[in-house]
């Protein structure tokens, strides 16, 4: 019972901050047909539960292919664009729509015991995509395949607005009346780019983007796009996925995600938890310090609690926290949650500062963070004509020595703070100069 009160505690962040937010979700027909397919569905009707508001965009590019052999017609490509002819594209409409009706059906049951028990979802979709035909390129007529035209935004805000999931096929229609096949992921691109949408959330057939050791890399800016693609030469459906989020990112989508569509509750991990469980492309993928404001009180309270009770600490009430918010610092994770803090204290009538609660979230230990703080406030205390930092502290001495810090005693501090100093916790005292 306990786990599970902790894991409550731990995601009510996360559901306020989704709640009625915008996520585009996009599945390949080989992630459709995986036998997890049935529990992403789950976790669907769980986030719509939650308020957010969801497009779905599904791919069934082995699902054509399943109906082109099944009818003896070879599948043309050039430069990995399928060529749809007629006798392919009634094969695609036959395949898209299979599937279409697939995920509905899967989205509307609710028999009891089961997860999706009450969730009563409404799916819409229909004619929301304008597409227009490739056409032919370098001598090749591509036919019936097209790209994305337009997406009416209106049409699915509205959708969105009065409950309903919506569900983006990859066939679009010309204001003549021909229908088109196209690429999943641009659809899904272009949806996110146009609804405004918050996360592009795209499902993989591995757990995220690999380095050249094959260690997933947690999170990507998009200055790094580049080297990854160059990193994935055989894996054009890889690079299809990151292309899409770096697509989205760079036209103001605020996060694209790349995660498997084989691992079970992956979705919710990658939502919910401070690590995730893919790969996360955003425009800075570096974590943000900067300073605090009143509506950080209630995360730095509960950042420094754990280290209070344990006396490392000295302890700050909600109401001396709210007088001195101006004196912190924050460190922000890439995902918006606070993971450190530090606290500059100037002397009266001195050019010297006590540095004070340099504090890392346990989960974040070891990945320099309290460095980049300590910086942070070294060119904050310069910045204001302080020439010398004390530090006070029961535990971390090793670390501050390792900082630059020196030994000092409680005659070096200006006569204010000796007066404040606290015997009974007899803390070492650290000076350092700011050059």
């Amino acid at each position: 019972m306990t786990d599970y009160v902790k894991f409550l505690r731990e995601t009510s962040p996360y559901i306020n901050t989704h709640r009625g937010k915008t996520f585009v979700l996009a599945l390949s027909g080989e992630a459709v047909a995986h036998a997890n397919f049935t529990n992403i569905v789950h976790d669907i009707a769980l986030l719509h539960s939650l308020g957010i508001k969801l497009i779905l965009v599904h791919g069934a590019r082995s699902q054509i292919d399943e109906r082109l052999k099944s009818c003896a017609i070879s599948s043309q490509f050039d430069q990995n664009i399928r060529i749809t002819d007629s006798a392919t594209m009634a094969c695609v409409k036959d395949a898209v729509g299979s599937t279409r009706i697939n995920i509905e059906a899967q989205l509307s049951t609710g028999a009891a015991n089961s997860p999706m028990h009450g969730a009563r979802i409404q799916v819409v979709g229909g004619n929301l995509i304008t597409a227009k035909p490739l056409g032919v390129r370098d001598g090749v007529n591509f036919h019936h395949t097209g790209e994305v035209r337009r997406i009416d935004q209106n049409g699915i805000k509205r959708q969105l607005d009065d409950g309903a999931i919506v569900l983006l096929s990859p066939i679009g229609y010309s204001p003549t009346g021909e229908a088109f096949n196209l690429n999943f992921e641009d659809i899904a691109t272009q949806a996110a780019i146009r609804v405004g949408a918050e996360k592009l959330i795209m499902f993989s057939p591995s757990e995220g983007i690999s380095d050249n050791k094959g260690d997933l890399l947690k999170m990507i800016s998009l200055n790094e796009v580049p080297r990854c693609l160059d990193d994935l030469p055989d894996n054009a459906e890889l690079q299809q996925i990151l292309m899409a989020c770096y697509q989205a990112c760079e036209n103001g989508v605020a996060r694209g995600h790349i995660i498997s569509y084989a691992d079970n509750g992956a979705l919710l991990a990658e939502l919910f938890s401070r690590d995730g469980r893919g790969t996360l492309v955003l425009k800075n993928g570096k974590e943000i310090i900067r300073a605090a404001t009143i509506d950080d009180v209630g995360g730095l309270l509960e950042l420094i609690k754990p280290l209070e009770e344990k006396g490392t600490l000295v302890k700050r009430s909600r109401e001396l926290l709210e007088t001195e918010i101006y004196r912190f610092s924050v460190m922000l994770h890439a995902e918006g949650t606070l993971v450190g803090c530090a606290a500059l204290y100037p002397f009266n009538g001195s050019h010297a500062a006590e540095l004070a609660c340099v504090v890392t979230h346990p989960e974040f230990l070891n990945q320099g963070f309290a460095s980049r703080l300590l910086e942070h406030i070294e060119i904050q205390a310069a910045q204001q004509g302080i020439e010398e930092l004390f530090v006070m502290t029961a535990q971390a001495g090793h670390w501050f020595k390792e900082k630059g810090f020196v030994d000092a005693s409680l005659d070096d501090l200006p006569e204010e703070r000796q007066s404040l100093y606290n015997l009974q916790r007899n803390s070492l005292i650290f000076r350092k100069a700011i050059t």
